[in-house]
């Protein structure tokens, strides 16, 4: 199974989240919240879960004016980083 790490970067004004053959574009002006959720599977019911939710660790939750987001990962140090810088 290909289950690369989940690839934030900015470009110009939005956020853009890779996964595998998925490709989201989140405008960092709709980006209302990030935070780290504690929880198994994500506290929102509605989130778009990206990355593989078996062997890792650390969980971070973007809210937007839209649409939410969940990515699995075990690197939330670096993904934070890129979203806040």
């Amino acid at each position: 199974m290909f289950t690369p790490s989940i690839s934030v970067r900015k470009i110009n004004d939005n956020l853009i989240i890779k996964w595998q053959l998925s490709h989201f574009t989140v405008p960092l002006e709709d980006i209302l919240e990030v935070t780290e959720d504690d929880t198994y599977g994500g506290k929102e019911a509605n989130a778009i879960r990206i990355g593989p939710p078996y062997g890792t660790t650390d969980r971070i939750f973007i809210k937007t004016t839209n649409k939410n987001y969940l990515l699995f990962t075990s690197n939330a140090p670096a993904i934070l980083n890129e979203i806040n810088s």
